[in-house]
């Protein structure tokens, strides 16, 4: 019997200075690890002009292809045709079937599905690459998000669209996250804080920890 493909390590930007930043991102993808990126700078758009978010883009793809780890934006259509990138988008930013017609077949288009296999079947129907359930534990950046039942996600990993989980997802729960899934098959986790919100000097060995968890998920 074949054993499924373990889940891939989905990684999120924080919202830390630029430099800082593009710092943890060289330790984290040198480990070979992190299989996608999604740019995720709130705090940057509110504080700064879209320039600012254009230059920022440009460098963190520029970092991400030297590794060749494809980088999905969030939120912002404008920024993923001109880079021509991928998309995350949630259920008030735009159009799966739009983007996809605009980006093309072979890039990432993520769409969040809250807990909602109704939602998560649509993003399946209008070409998505990844459905992302969540939150799956009580998260820094949603503490207040509703949590999505261990059911929910059995039923999404069923369903032939990759699944994603997102929120509160670290290397202490990971075990609970796939007791969860029960076997069944999980196509990426999505981290932001249990990576991000470590020292630079310390990225390189929990992304490390997480490679040799993944490797024996099925095990």
């Amino acid at each position: 019997m074949t054993m499924p493909t373990p889940p891939k390590l989905y990684l999120l930007t924080n919202d830390d200075e630029i430099e800082t930043l593009l710092d943890k991102l060289e330790r984290a993808l040198d480990t070979g690890v992190i299989s996608l990126l999604q740019i995720r700078r709130k705090n940057t758009l509110q504080q700064y002009d879209l320039m600012t978010l254009y230059q920022e883009t440009e460098l963190i793809v520029s970092l991400a292809s030297r590794y060749e780890v494809p980088v999905v934006m969030n939120d912002n259509l404008e920024l993923a045709c001109h880079f021509g990138i991928g998309l995350h988008l949630g259920q008030r930013d735009g159009s799966v079937r739009v983007a996809r017609e605009l980006l093309g077949g072979d890039v990432v288009i993520g769409r969040t599905c809250h807990g909602d296999m109704a939602l998560f079947k649509e993003a399946k129907k209008e070409g998505a690459t990844y459905g992302a359930m969540g939150t799956v534990f009580t998260s820094l950046t949603k503490p207040k998000a509703r949590l999505v039942e261990a059911n929910t996600l059995q039923k999404a990993s069923k369903v032939d669209l990759p699944l994603c989980v997102i929120g509160g997802v670290t290397l202490d729960n990971a075990i609970q996250l796939r007791q969860m899934l029960g076997g069944n098959r999980l196509d990426y986790i999505a981290v932001t804080a249990d990576i991000m919100s470590h020292s630079a000097d310390t990225i390189g060995l929990k992304c490390k920890g997480w490679g040799r968890l993944l490797k024996s998920w099925y095990e």
